[in-house]
């Protein structure tokens, strides 16, 4: 009997949780420069001295940081990062398909917009709230100065851990889950969901083939219409997020408070380095998340035929 070929066998749910894991970490490590200009182009304006440091553009913020506070802080709360995506993306991207086909089990047609969508909103909610605490920590490590006499928070990812639950309490590590929530569910489906149906239009349609340009034209489009979309609610979430206990009441305030002083636009503060980011990083991560997954399966045909 012929054996079946790679593209023929469907990889397992461990082999998509692992791919998606170090390819997210791959894709983090990358582009975690524009994720920290994006943080502090998002908090500018909040509470800030008026001698603080104005940061302008993508480019111009990251001279900035690295001038100022040394190339390192661009790279600040890395660590945090990168056990977000082995708890957060490792199961929001690598449980996708499998929920998928939970929601069109018994079906003889092939998924609807609606089951990829519901798959989508579970496993971004299920991520989210797993790996809230390491984006809480991300975020206010990434936001922290240490110009103007203020003295940093923390000294470090585990220190931040540590100090979060002594002082707010183990709710303090998952403050801001609700627009986090939001956030990661708009992410979530609009990425998946806008890249599973680019790839498959394409290829369908003969347009492309199921390779690395029809991966990286999918990835690409998936971040800019992800971006227009959660840009808000990320902005808000990265407000609250950073903001000392009490200076908002709640996240309805934290918004009303920034629509307030600052308007419409500071809504979408970030929004390029925000592209800029979510672009590559979706480039770069369902890019390797492909091929690693091929890889793996040839792996394991190859092991399965030599037993």
């Amino acid at each position: 009997m012929v054996g079946l070929t790679t593209s023929d066998m469907h990889p397992t749910m461990g082999i998509k949780i692992f791919s998606a894991g170090v390819s997210a970490c791959l894709a983090d490590v990358i582009t975690f420069p524009l994720d920290t200009a994006k943080v502090r182009l998002q908090i500018q304006g909040e509470c800030q001295p008026s001698s603080a440091i104005r940061y302008k553009g993508v480019l111009g913020t990251i001279t900035t940081l690295a001038k100022t506070e040394g190339p390192m802080k661009l790279y600040s709360g890395l660590p945090a990062g990168l056990q977000r995506q082995i708890s957060f993306a490792s199961l929001r991207i690598g449980l996708y398909d499998t929920v998928q086909e939970f929601f069109t089990a018994g079906k003889e047609t092939p998924a609807s917009l609606g089951s990829k969508i519901s798959a989508g909103l579970t496993t971004g909610g299920v991520a989210v709230f797993i790996g809230q605490p390491t984006e809480v920590v991300k975020v206010r490590l990434q936001a922290q100065s240490h110009l103007h006499g203020l003295k940093p928070r923390y000294t470090g990812t585990y220190n931040a851990y540590r100090i979060i639950a002594t002082t707010e309490g183990l709710r303090g590590l998952w403050k801001g889950t609700t627009p986090n929530l939001t956030r990661n569910v708009i992410i979530n489906c609009t990425e998946l969901v806008t890249y599973d149906l680019m790839k498959e239009s394409l290829v369908k349609n003969n347009l492309l083939a199921d390779d690395v340009p029809c991966h990286l034209l999918s990835a690409l489009i998936a971040g800019f219409c992800t971006t227009i979309l959660a840009s808000p609610v990320d902005v808000v979430k990265t407000r609250f997020i950073n903001s000392p206990p009490g200076h908002y009441t709640s996240i309805p305030n934290c918004a009303v408070a920034m629509f307030t002083k600052e308007g419409l636009p500071a809504f979408f503060k970030g929004f390029v380095p925000s592209f800029l980011r979510l672009g590559s990083w979706n480039v770069i991560m369902f890019v390797c998340f492909e091929q690693l997954k091929q890889e793996l399966m040839k792996s394991r045909q190859t092991m399965d035929c030599a037993t």
